[in-house]
């Protein structure tokens, strides 16, 4: 994984965390809770690519 990656995904992580105050304080609870779970979304479709490589590696690894 790349370090650009990581800077990405703290960016993401520090807007939303920014955002869902904003919508909570304004009595947004709803928009918070969709604005996380999208940004949740997100950040797993970055990552899942890494994640289905690590375990192709494993499994070569272990010849399984």
């Amino acid at each position: 994984m790349e370090i650009g990656m990581i800077f990405r995904i703290a960016a993401v992580g520090i807007l939303v965390t920014i955002l869902s105050q904003i919508l909570k304080h304004s009595g947004r609870e709803e928009h918070a809770f969709l604005l996380s779970l999208s940004a949740l979304i997100l950040v797993m479709s970055w990552v899942l690519p890494y994640i289905y490589d690590l375990f192709s590696a494993m499994q070569t690894l272990f010849s399984l």
